[in-house]
């Protein structure tokens, strides 16, 4: 039996997800030295999208922050999501965790631990018992 992902869990996987997105940014910054502002940010965020759109919604179910503490990111069945909710979680993540942490703070008030986020695009982010 799965049991759903706490918050020290998730902020552990943040901080490694930040760095790799630190890590994408510098790396991202270095081959396109001479590329106006403007498209170097629009190739940022799509960076950073496909890092943890891409990775979500795969068979993987979670970045390299999540796997690295052993959690996943699912619909409200257990199954793997879309991409089109891990769009959704994506964007939500950005306007709710970022500027205010706050997204993150409804983990303490709900009986599956989900934040803002997973509440309005119907996931859930488990602690994953086996990975075989």
């Amino acid at each position: 039996m799965q049991s759903y992902s706490d918050i020290s869990r998730r902020l552990i996987a943040s901080i490694i997800d930040i760095s790799v997105v630190i890590f994408l940014f510098m790396f991202l910054e270095l081959i396109t030295e001479n590329v106006d502002e403007t498209l170097f940010y629009t190739l940022f965020f799509l960076t950073i999208w496909a890092y943890f759109v891409l990775q979500e919604s795969s068979t993987l179910k979670s970045t390299v922050g999540k796997q690295a503490v052993n959690i996943i990111v699912t619909d409200l069945n257990g199954n793997r999501i879309s991409v089109t909710q891990a769009t959704k979680r994506f964007i939500l993540k950005i306007l709710t965790v970022i500027p205010f942490f706050a997204g993150f703070l409804l983990i303490l008030f709900t009986s599956k631990k989900q934040t803002f986020h997973d509440i309005v695009a119907k996931t859930v982010v488990f602690v994953q018992e086996d990975r075989s």
